[in-house]
């Protein structure tokens, strides 16, 4: 059995992590084992996750296969996206000049902040009553 080569790369966003690999192929997107139309079913997830083939002008060359686990569906979309933006980088080092211009490279590191109590959330506080 031969092994096809692939380009392999992780992306985290929130609390989401993807698997991504970019097979050479005609621009199959599989997430999760599921195609992208049905794993993330609104239009502005797809366009998310397709974005970096379309800046970089890739888009009918590479198949990816991602596994995401974990977060919300804008989280796994936005995972999948770095996941992407990362892999085209170690097949094209080319590419680097365009992707970082879009900010594809930077991962965002934003997370959700902890509880404090006597809140309600992480800074929400019960109504303040004088009387």
């Amino acid at each position: 059995m031969t092994q096809q080569q692939y380009y392999y790369a992780t992306g985290k966003r929130k609390t989401s992590i993807a698997k991504v690999r970019l097979y050479p192929g005609k621009g199959s997107i599989t997430i999760n084992g599921k195609p992208i139309r049905e794993s993330m079913p609104w239009q502005t997830w797809q366009k998310m996750v397709e974005e970096p083939f379309k800046i970089t002008a890739t888009t009918k060359s590479f198949d990816v296969i991602a596994s995401v686990k974990g977060g919300g569906v804008v989280g796994q979309a936005d995972a999948v996206k770095y996941g992407i933006s990362k892999a085209l980088l170690v097949a094209d080092p080319n590419l680097r000049g365009v992707l970082k211009r879009k900010g594809f490279l930077s991962r965002d590191a934003r997370e959700k902040e902890s509880k404090k109590y006597g809140l309600v959330k992480a800074r929400k506080a019960k109504q303040y009553s004088k009387r």
